[in-house]
């Protein structure tokens, strides 16, 4: 089955550059296979034996830390994952741009209280819903000014997120499936 892992803060407004290349490179070398990468902002679809895939997003963000001294999480979906991302976005209508829709992607699922702590009127209009290991966004505001942020959520729901926009998020759902 094909995996997609997601980096954050890859080749982001000129930080933490990571060449493509050397990124597909590291994933080779952890024991992954079938390794493809998709635009410049850190993300790999490939597949991996079980073993490999549990050790992964630490192997990888050491890797990165190593050779090129970037601190860099690294959250991993499946094929299944991403198919059941893309069927639920409680967003979507026909008349909604797509552009005003993103994926934050957490490491680990947020317990019902840290989710329960977590301010809906952070930043109107924008809006968002968590779902197990994802929140939907809807930032009618834009990314650039929502306040619906990485580090809002992490400090939230004590884990580690990353953030894709809808169009992305549907590639690598595509690419995983072939």
């Amino acid at each position: 089955m094909k995996h997609a892992a997601l980096l954050r803060g890859i080749n982001v407004g000129g930080k933490n550059m990571l060449p493509m290349k050397d990124l597909a490179e590291m994933f080779v070398k952890a024991g992954c296979r079938d390794v493809v990468t998709y635009i410049q902002s850190g993300n790999v679809v490939f597949s991996a034996p079980a073993v490999v895939l549990k050790k992964l997003p630490q192997t990888i963000s050491l890797a990165i830390a190593e050779r090129f001294g970037h601190r860099v999480p690294v959250v991993i979906r499946s094929r299944d994952d991403l198919a059941v991302v893309v069927r639920n976005n409680p967003f979507l209508t026909d008349c909604e741009p797509d552009k005003t829709h993103f994926v934050v992607f957490l490491a680990d699922a947020p317990s019902a209280e840290a989710i329960a702590k977590l301010d809906p009127q952070r930043s109107p209009p924008d809006r968002f819903v968590v779902t197990g290991r994802e929140i939907y966004l809807h930032l009618l505001n834009h990314a650039a000014k929502t306040k619906l942020t990485n580090a809002w959520m992490d400090s939230k729901l004590s884990t580690v997120s990353t953030a894709r926009n809808w169009a992305t998020v549907l590639k690598l759902h595509e690419m995983t499936r072939g």
